[in-house]
């Protein structure tokens, strides 16, 4: 196995070469964009639909095109990027990017539009695993707390910056502007990565496990549209059972096939690990706690507090910055002090206390009384507990296996949230009385307490990979 998860003690003061930091910019760069691009397209959706026709079903997937293809095919290309270098996956992933960003921006009609956005999924896909498993191959303990920091304070900066930069551009330039923006960084991570980025020994050379990657690939697209669907419709009704139905179909055929192939994309021995069994519970539960948060709390903002969508987005503007200066300032001490495990734990916790706070704040009370501090809570909860989490994964795993490790964290985070996005929303439309699919302030408490629950469970699990096995 991979050495075990940082200890405390082990997490020193160290500077960093020039080339180091040039190479963390690069790297948490990255994944800036990845999360940029999660956010920045929701924001100019009523442009792109009335300039190019879309229905109001059919704009959904200028979103869900993206997330399908990106949660889809993190597992395979963190996989790829073990078996043929994680350097080449990047720069094949950023250029893949930058090729579906073209397309996208140069749309005239529906069906390009959704081809760019499915080829911006396949290339986030390739780089968010192999920045991540660069990150942890090239910075030693001694960095490393630090350059996790980085790379957290990237995911919120990059998802912050989405909402309000894709508000200005779409509303000044045009929504093309949005898709624009982001080349200038991705042709430069092509430019830099090979002058900075030192290439890994891929090894032997290794077939890859085709039919494996299919199966699973199908499994995981399969399982989030499911989610996605429930939001909509029932989860009882026939369309949504139905896709599900398929997801486990495939995701058994996965194993089966996994267990036959010589050489499997992801080898089930390694699930041995009770820390990497429980560690992927995890990652999966504490998605659907995060990656649920910012969407009730954006749709409590317009559909409790009547705000307009410029005056929600301003209202996350405090916690966006709170999970930037978290991850900078406090989550690389924390680790120092405590280890990854405890602070995804705390993270887990904190984040819980968010989530009550904004269940049961007074609707009659001004902004900054009930809703600013769970906000802030919910701020460095997930900022404590987002790169934990991927950090504790690839501890469970022989270095060889760091690319698949952080494909794993991220697949099972974005299966997570979508499945607990929609959980929470349909317990808060049954415990409320909803109008036309609207929460009411009761359903908006029901799906924070219940997502508050979830937090803590998941914290308890946690707790469990932070005692030594008997």
């Amino acid at each position: 196995m991979n050495a075990t998860v940082t200890s405390p003690s082990s997490v020193t003061t160290a500077r960093m070469t020039r080339r180091d930091r040039v190479a963390l910019g690069l790297l948490v760069s990255a994944q800036f964009l990845v999360m940029l691009d999660t956010s920045i397209v929701n924001v100019a959706l009523s442009s792109i639909q009335s300039e190019l026709g879309f229905g109001p079903a059919a704009v959904t997937w200028v979103v869900n095109a993206y997330v399908l293809a990106f949660a889809g095919l993190l597992l395979l290309s963190g996989r790829a990027a073990d078996l043929f270098g994680r350097r080449r996956i990047f720069v094949v992933g950023a250029s893949l990017f930058t090729v579906g960003t073209l397309i996208a921006a140069a749309a005239v009609n529906k069906e390009l539009l959704i081809i760019g956005r499915v080829v911006q999924g396949v290339g986030a896909a390739g780089l968010s695993p192999a920045a991540m498993s660069l990150l942890l191959g090239t910075f030693p303990a001694a960095q490393r707390a630090r350059a996790m920091g980085a790379w957290g304070a990237a995911s919120t900066l990059g998802g912050a910056t989405g909402v309000v930069s894709g508000g200005v551009l779409a509303g000044t330039v045009g929504w093309r502007a949005v898709f624009l923006v982001t080349v200038p960084v991705s042709l430069a991570a092509i430019a830099l990565a090979r002058r900075v980025l030192v290439e890994d020994a891929s090894g032997a050379r290794r077939t890859v496990d085709w039919a494996g990657a299919v199966a699973v690939t199908g499994a995981v697209i399969t399982l989030v549209h499911g989610a996605v669907d429930a939001v909509d419709h029932a989860w009882t009704s026939p369309r949504v059972v139905g896709v599900f139905v398929v997801s486990m179909v495939l995701m058994a055929a996965f194993v089966v096939i996994e267990r036959r192939a010589t050489d499997p994309l992801l080898p089930l021995e390694l699930f041995r690990s009770r820390l990497l069994r429980r560690g992927t519970a995890v990652a999966l539960l504490g998605g659907a706690t995060r990656g649920s948060t910012f969407v009730l709390v954006a749709l409590y903002f317009q559909q409790v507090l009547a705000m307009s969508p410029e005056q929600a987005g301003f209202a996350m503007v405090p916690t966006s910055l709170t999970g930037f200066a978290v991850s900078l300032a406090v989550l690389p001490r924390v680790l120092g002090a405590i280890g990854p495990v405890r602070s995804m734990v705390l993270g887990l916790v904190v984040l819980a206390a968010g989530h009550l706070w904004l269940a049961n704040a007074p609707t009659g009370s001004a902004y900054v009384v009930a809703v600013l501090p769970g906000l802030l809570l919910v701020a460095t909860g997930v900022a404590l507990s987002f790169t934990t989490t991927t950090m504790v994964l690839a501890s469970a795993v022989p270095a060889t296996h760091t690319g698949l490790a952080s494909g794993l964290a991220g697949a099972s985070m974005q299966v997570g949230g979508a499945l607990g996005t929609a959980a929470f929303i349909v317990i808060g439309i049954s415990s409320g009385r909803p109008d036309e699919g609207a929460l009411d302030a009761a359903g908006f408490s029901a799906a924070f307490t219940a997502a508050a629950v979830v937090a803590l469970l998941t914290a308890a699990l946690g707790a469990t990979l932070a005692r030594p096995r008997s």
